[in-house]
């Protein structure tokens, strides 16, 4: 699967609406995690959310190259997930002392 300039573009898009998001919900602060940091999280997020929405069925008419609800509440939850393991990870590796 090839991936196009335009949905690149989406992504990247989509990347920072839901990181910021997801980042200022975790942290509680105004500026969230930062522009970098809320942009990675943002892009995994949304290929979290995307596969979880795509495996369920989720809002299945509103998938073209656009930036749609969908796509933005999509990665917002993927990025939540994507938070939550880094932070299993980090609280059980923490606990191994």
């Amino acid at each position: 699967m090839a991936v196009t300039l335009a949905e690149f573009i989406v992504w990247v898009i989509i990347g920072m609406i839901a990181g910021s998001l997801a980042g200022t919900v975790v942290t509680a602060k105004r500026d969230g995690m930062g522009r970098w940091t809320s942009l990675g999280v943002g892009m995994v997020g949304a290929l979290i959310g995307g596969a979880v929405f795509s495996l369920f069925g989720i809002w299945p008419a509103l998938d073209a190259i656009s930036v749609s609800l969908r796509d933005i509440v999509a990665a917002f939850i993927g990025s939540l997930i994507f938070l939550l393991i880094l932070w299993i990870a980090r609280t059980s590796g923490s606990n191994k002392s």
